[in-house]
């Protein structure tokens, strides 16, 4: 692993553990929380749905769509030579954020306009909004495919010359 690799990775778990200690010294020290074990319960619930039921769909996703597309399921480690398809790891990974903000937002979009008797509760165009994220997201994908297509074709003309 390159030196600012290994320096990222250790940033990264630097901040993901500051913000995991500032969460828990929240919730313990938050006067609404009445009962942490509950919450702590919730979270082991979280992390067991999570690990047991979201993350072998999406890789039951990704393998149907790798079926069905012909995309290859792991991309090829890129090289100077050739860089990795553009297509097949961003696609997924587009479809994984769709999916997570279709799990998130659905529940406000079908909930949305029924009369609940107060005027505050869900008063916004959630089904606007969340067809809004996939586009702006569906976007971010498209441009992303489209910049590693051009340095996938700028690598092969440099090595074919």
């Amino acid at each position: 692993m390159t030196a600012p690799a290994t320096w990222l990775r250790r940033a990264a778990l630097a901040a993901g553990l500051t913000l995991t200690g500032f969460g828990l010294y929240g919730l313990l020290d938050d006067a609404y929380v009445t009962e942490p074990v509950g919450v702590l319960w919730w979270a082991v619930g979280a992390l067991v749905l999570h690990d047991g039921l979201w993350l072998p769909l999406v890789c039951l996703a990704g393998a149907a769509l790798g079926a069905a597309t012909g995309i290859a399921l792991r991309a090829p480690r890129p090289t100077l030579r050739a860089a990795a398809p553009a297509q097949g790891p961003v696609l997924r990974g587009w479809l994984v954020v769709a999916a997570a903000l279709t799990a998130i937002g659905l529940p406000a979009v079908l909930r949305a306009g029924r009369d609940s008797g107060n005027p505050t509760v869900l008063p916004l165009p959630y089904l606007r909004n969340w067809l809004l994220l996939l586009a702006a997201t569906a976007v971010c994908a498209a441009l992303t495919a489209l910049a590693r297509r051009r340095r996938r074709h700028r690598h092969q003309r440099r090595s074919g010359d």
